[in-house]
């Protein structure tokens, strides 16, 4: 890799025109509620899909690739997908999991805050929506498109759900219906407080039916958020009756960690409501917390805000062994949301700080953690590099493994560190990591950190390219800021 420079080199190689099956081999739904779920797939257009073995009550569209239905019975039901071209023909096995655990690999998609914040509109969620098809990002595994705070209006009736400002939004249900017909799936931000982090909910101190109209001027730096509503008012039903009416997939609920009872109240409404809801809890979730909070979410994040630059970035590499304990399929620690591409929070849109090497650092160690992949950029703007990052589907594959495991620390020298993971077939996913600040170093993968011996086949996930046969150890030169990952295999 370079030396910490901004020069732009690409690793992952292309996909080729042949049919590859991507994403999770596994998917979870509770019984008798709504599958959506679309193949992820590479190789040239048109493609056409198949299963053996689909389950009584699912239905597979053979031109889209999008499953639908539902499957009343709990149980696991194996499959065998297939999908074909004019160049050949693949398969792969699969299995749908009814139960009561949901999103058992991490969410991977979108979400408006790092690139939009208050310009966030229902025209700039639909071109996004339409940019992760366009681009291809749909046939690596992403397909969550969720809205964060800015979306709302106010409440038009005493007691009624948030609608959305109408200017911004004047068809939520026409946006769903659109985010769902591309094969996607589409979430939604609230809190249980009277106003939102940026001010946007309905309501008011003396007013909490909500007439509450949002003061467009005020910010985070100087507005006083009014902590009197946790505990005093609940709109939670009737909200969670509108989202479920719209057909929402995905909720981002924030500042609820500090309060088990609000998070359980949003979590038994999710439940009953018909559809599966994921429930991501933001943000700085207690770590004393985590085990009461784990058992009724999704996600809950681990830290602050991250923004675009290298301490915020390397401030979550080797910090998060702690939680690992609390990450398994259907529950994912997060570490926020990205920052690759073009991203702008209150400013204009801008190319990420973060140089190359450090970008792939951030999606290294993201897929490592396990951590639910939530793009924070213009998908509408995806440069060749940044899209190289999204689409390697080796690399995403440790992300996405049915295992659940969380990697953690092996090995490390101030900086210089070595995380690793454990993969479902048995291999071993490993990054080398150099957050040091003086130039290229040499890291050093010890079998015995891993509790291995023996000869194991190494392979640059990066470059999707084998290395050779190793005994003992594997040492890479790694840039500054920079990373080498690779995937452990016993060799023959």
């Amino acid at each position: 890799m370079a030396d910490g420079s901004n020069d732009v080199y690409i690793l992952t190689p292309n996909a080729g025109p042949i049919p590859h099956i991507n994403g999770p081999k596994v998917f979870g739904v509770r019984p008798g509620h709504p599958i959506l779920f679309t193949v992820p797939v590479t190789g040239d257009r048109p493609m056409t899909y198949d299963a053996k073995k689909l389950p009584a009550g699912v239905k597979l569209d053979k031109l889209t690739g999008q499953m639908s239905g539902s499957i009343s019975t709990p149980g696991t039901y194996k499959m065998t997908l297939y999908a074909k071209n004019k160049l050949g023909k693949t398969s792969r096995k699969f299995k749908i999991i009814v139960g009561e655990e949901i999103v058992l690999t991490p969410p991977m998609g979108w979400n408006s805050f790092n690139i939009y914040v208050d310009r966030l509109s229902q025209e700039l969620v639909s071109a996004n929506a339409k940019a992760m098809v366009s681009s291809g990002l749909i046939n690596h595994g992403w397909s969550y498109v969720n809205l964060d705070d800015h979306w709302q209006g106010r409440r038009e009736t005493p007691g009624g759900p948030i609608v959305p400002e109408f200017k911004k939004f004047p068809d939520m249900q026409g946006l769903v219906n659109e985010v769902h017909g591309l094969g996607l799936k589409i979430g939604i931000y609230s809190t249980p407080w009277i106003e939102a982090y940026e001010g946007r909910i309905g309501g008011s101190a003396n007013n909490p039916e909500g007439t509450f109209a949002p003061d467009e001027k005020k910010t985070p730096k100087n507005r006083k958020i009014e902590p009197f509503a946790i505990g005093k008012y609940s709109f939670a039903p009737q909200d969670v009756k509108q989202w479920t009416t719209w057909g929402f997939d995905y909720l981002k609920y924030d500042w609820t960690p500090n309060e088990y009872p609000e998070t359980k109240e949003m979590f038994d409404l999710l439940r009953a409501s018909g559809r599966d809801y994921v429930l991501s809890l933001s943000n700085r979730t207690p770590f004393k917390n985590i085990q009461q909070l784990s058992a009724v979410s999704n996600c809950w994040r681990t830290g602050k805000d991250i923004r675009d630059t290298w301490s915020s970035l390397k401030e979550r590499i080797f910090t998060q062994d702690k939680w690992a304990p609390f990450a398994s399929p259907g529950h994912w620690n997060d570490v926020d949301m990205m920052v690759l591409g073009i991203v702008g929070w209150w400013d204009a849109p801008r190319p990420t700080r973060l140089t190359p090497d450090e970008q792939y650092t951030h999606m290294t160690a993201w897929c490592l953690l396990s951590a639910p992949l939530l793009l924070g950029c213009d998908l509408t703007q995806l440069d060749d590099f940044t899209l190289s990052l999204l689409t390697n589907d080796e690399v995403l594959a440790v992300n996405q493994d049915v295992l659940g495991k969380q990697a953690t620390v092996i090995s490390r020298q101030g900086d210089i560190g070595v995380m690793a993971k454990d993969m479902e077939d048995g291999s071993k996913a490993v990054g080398l990591f150099n957050l040091e600040d003086n130039g290229t170093q040499k890291v050093v993968l010890k079998w015995s950190d891993l509790n291995i011996s023996g000869k194991y086949m190494v392979r640059d996930l990066w470059r999707q390219k084998d290395l050779g046969v190793f005994d003992s150890e594997f040492s890479a030169e790694v840039a500054q800021h920079g990373v080498v990952m690779v995937q452990l295999r016993r060799s023959k």
